[in-house]
């Protein structure tokens, strides 16, 4: 089940960022980012919150500025329901095109985008380096072993 976020779920939704997201607070494009003062969704499953999307709709596009599931709930469509939502929504409000940005070293997200429609769009090389000016706790390495430098912008077009 998807629904807009609620202040009931503000607490549940800033636990499930902190743990699997780095935090509310995000940098990408060199732009900071509190994505729990965005429009989001978020997904439950047996009364409890499993995933949540921030988004921003504006000026004919649309956002994702974050994106997470629940560790223990990846791979059961929770987040394929949560892109869905917000592209039936930005669609609604007159999007043509959805976007989001990620870094170079998220392969599990470049390839769950990739299944999804996305394709990349743009790539910004040093963002991260830069990015850690504003947020220096943005770690050097990341999953995989991979050093993070770089954002990459990817988009689906909405019909």
């Amino acid at each position: 089940m998807v629904d807009p976020i609620s202040s009931a779920d503000l607490a549940a939704v800033e636990a499930l960022l902190d743990a699997e997201f780095a935090g509310r607070v995000q940098v990408r494009l060199g732009e900071v980012v509190d994505v729990l003062a965005l429009p989001g969704l978020v997904a439950r499953a047996d009364g409890r919150v499993t995933g949540y999307v921030a988004y921003r709709v504006d000026d004919g596009e649309a956002e994702i500025a974050a994106l997470v599931v629940a560790a223990g709930e990846r791979h059961a469509g929770t987040g394929t329901a949560l892109v869905e939502a917000v592209a039936r929504l930005a669609r609604d409000a007159g999007a043509r095109r959805l976007w989001l940005v990620t870094t170079n070293d998220n392969v599990d997200a470049l390839r769950f985008y990739q299944r999804r429609g996305f394709r990349l769009a743009e790539l910004h090389v040093g963002a991260v380096d830069e990015a850690r000016r504003l947020e220096p706790a943005i770690p050097a390495v990341g999953d995989h072993g991979i050093p993070i430098r770089d954002e990459l912008v990817l988009e689906r077009p909405l019909r």
